[in-house]
């Protein structure tokens, strides 16, 4: 799983400033965190650091490259996955792999989770194929709305222990 000079650790409100520049479309911002307004302020990301759980920092060669987090948890059954977000110069090194798995092994320790849960927009075909790589399953597909337009959400689930 790991390569050569990725680590992680928690996220802290200090690292908020460099996660804020990962995003570097409207687009990109749209697939990892839905209901922010583009560009991300600190404040949104703030805001979501304070109410989600397991915020995570992936690191390349000591450089903030990746961010994510739980934006639900239900200890002993499921964490779902969100705000998945990796650096412009770190993308195609394999950050986006290490952090979920890094993920998935933080929703098994610390929330003794059964399955880790993502959605992904289907025009996202680099997330869509990173979670197929990963082996995660579709489960669902929901109407969500960007703007006046209506998108696909596609729902796909890990099981992480029986």
């Amino acid at each position: 799983m790991s390569a050569p000079g990725l680590d992680h650790r928690p996220a802290l409100a200090d690292d908020l400033d460099e996660v804020l520049r990962f995003a570097s479309s409207a687009d990109e911002l749209f697939y990892a965190f839905p209901r922010a307004d583009w560009p991300l302020t600190r404040e949104q990301l703030a805001a979501a650091h304070a109410e989600r759980r397991g915020n995570t920092l992936a690191l390349l060669e000591g450089r903030s490259a990746g961010f994510a987090n739980f934006y639900q948890s239900e200890p002993g059954d499921y964490c779902a996955l969100g705000n998945l977000m990796i650096a412009p110069w770190a993308r195609g090194r394999g950050v986006a792999s290490y952090l979920v798995e890094a993920m998935e092994r933080q929703a098994l320790d610390d929330f003794d989770a059964r399955e880790l849960r993502v959605a992904c927009f289907c025009d996202n075909t680099a997330g869509l194929l990173l979670y197929a790589r990963l082996g995660y399953q579709p489960c669902g597909l929901v109407e969500r709305r960007r703007g006046e337009r209506r998108v696909a959400l596609l729902q796909l689930t890990k099981r992480l222990r029986t």
